[in-house]
């Protein structure tokens, strides 16, 4: 029977698995990825770590099947987003740290480009908004902070990418430059209508195309990985590439219009299936590709949180109020509510709906009477609230009213935030039975591109592991809804200019 490596490289895990032609996960790993924080509101990883926790993980998952490279059908890699990293083309060696997803460096940068009136035509043609969130800037920050960086990118010396893109370059000994059309889409280089690298965009963050990586469809992106050894006998076939919360959209079979998931991670990310037609948000969301297979692409709706499991992460390794993160259950399930305590966790700025990069989380409602556990239940109270804010914003968008969303990702598995969930939604929860949907999607696509199954049986396939039902009156959910926005109100009043 034939074996399909899915590979998901998270902001803190990169996580292996690896299915069988009956779609059934066969093995499984995951390897630990630090963080830098060299700087307030910085965000950094170690691109070198990068690649040798991705081939831990994979080395760890074949092992326990006892298969090799060469005894795969195929691969199928999903990536961080929007991470980049500069490297040398004749080394292979990073110019500098990678700089994640959360940074909010560039901030100011933005903050520029919009004044001088450039973001609706860069969200005409990205879907995006100016924000330090997505690659551009990163890029363009990093080529300014090197020395002879703009020089030595137009002379073609030095390459970029998104973690996709660097880990093909590295596990392929610098054969493969490429990323596909969901993870470029994330970039705001990409046009998300034309599906190229758009010179407008690249002129307006003065990015030389010669930079960038090749683009190709999510669903069979037609490159083989000699896995680190050109004289390899057999070539394994890189299926699917995607980035990882449209990777967990298809993992969770939301193929049409209209079905929507939310993955909880480091940050919580909602994306609804918005069919073929690129259609901009009018409520703060992202218009992005979902993913693109020979020819034909579809589109989502997407509204990220960022910061939803590393609020509790927070809690537990900064400020010591948990002896671990899976202690939270227990301590926000021991008080029947915050007792008035409201946390907004915006650790790295709001994201959906507010795009507010300048502000900062905020702790309202303390008394002599709180304890550590209203504290900590309020931070996962603060999770489900933005989370509902992105929920809200989708379904006005959409013009429907959401019946229940699917959700996966470690924190799903913590049910009093999936309780308390249900509670701020006011609509079921349903929790993945499979915690890695992510990985499971990507492999799930790398299946549908060399015929395994089609897309149909990956949405037959979904399970829940849990239903979580609102348990409180529409009138306390009203009012829970109404302190939240006034200490969201208050945070972006209070945050410096």
């Amino acid at each position: 029977m034939g074996a399909l490596l899915a590979v998901d490289h998270g902001t803190t895990r990169t996580k292996a698995l690896v299915l069988d032609e009956d779609l059934q996960i066969r093995a499984q790993a995951a390897v630990h990825l630090r963080q830098q924080y060299p700087h307030s509101g910085w965000v950094e990883q170690d691109p070198l770590e990068i690649v040798e926790v991705t081939r831990r993980a994979i080395s760890t998952c074949l092992a326990q099947v006892h298969l090799r490279p060469e005894d795969l059908s195929g691969l199928g890699l999903a990536n961080q987003g929007e991470t980049v990293v500069v490297w040398e083309r004749a080394t292979g060696m990073p110019v500098r740290p990678a700089i994640v997803w959360q940074d909010r460096r560039t901030t100011e940068m933005c903050a520029v480009l919009a004044a001088q009136g450039c973001e609706p035509e860069v969200r005409r043609r990205t879907g995006l908004r100016l924000d330090p969130y997505f690659s551009a800037t990163k890029i363009r920050w990093i080529l300014d902070d090197i020395e002879a960086g703009q020089a030595r990118a137009e002379h073609g010396e030095l390459l970029a990418g998104t973690t996709d893109t660097w880990l093909l370059w590295k596990l392929s000994g610098g054969a493969i430059h490429v990323t596909d059309v969901s993870t470029a889409s994330r970039t705001l280089l990409m046009n998300i209508h034309t599906l190229e690298w758009d010179p407008w965009l690249l002129d307006l963050f003065k990015i030389p195309r010669t930079l960038l990586p090749a683009l190709s469809p999510s669903i069979g992106p037609g490159v083989d990985l000699a896995m680190d050894d050109p004289g390899a006998a057999r070539r394994v076939p890189v299926l699917a590439l995607a980035v990882d919360q449209q990777a967990a959209l298809f993992g969770h079979g939301c193929h049409r219009p209209g079905m929507a998931k939310v993955t909880y991670g480091t940050g919580a990310f909602a994306l609804m299936h918005a069919g073929t037609t690129a259609v901009p948000s009018q409520h703060g969301l992202l218009t992005t590709v979902a993913w693109g297979r020979a020819g034909h692409i579809e589109y989502a709706l997407d509204g990220g949180v960022f910061v939803a499991g590393a609020a509790v992460q927070w809690l537990a390794d900064r400020l010591a109020l948990l002896p671990s993160v899976q202690s939270s259950t227990e301590l926000a399930s021991a008080v029947p509510d915050s007792g008035g305590v409201v946390v907004v966790p915006s650790l790295a700025g709001l994201a959906a709906p507010y795009w507010d990069p300048r502000a900062r989380g905020a702790v309202f409602g303390l008394t002599l009477a709180t304890t550590r556990a209203h504290l900590v239940r309020a931070t996962l109270e603060g999770i489900a609230h933005q989370v509902d804010d992105v929920m809200d914003a989708m379904a006005k968008d959409a013009g429907v009213r959401l019946e229940l969303i699917r959700v996966d990702g470690g924190p799903s598995q913590n049910d009093a935030l999936m309780q308390i969930q249900a509670d701020v939604l006011g609509i079921p929860v349903e929790v993945a039975t499979m915690e890695e949907a992510t990985a499971f999607g990507v492999g799930a696509m790398a299946g549908v591109a060399c015929g395994w199954w089609p897309p149909e049986v990956v949405e037959a396939a979904w399970r829940p592991r849990a239903r979580f039902l609102p348990r409180i009156s529409e009138a306390a959910r009203r009012a829970q809804r109404r302190s939240w926005a006034e200490a969201v109100a208050q945070v972006r009043a209070w945050a410096p200019r």
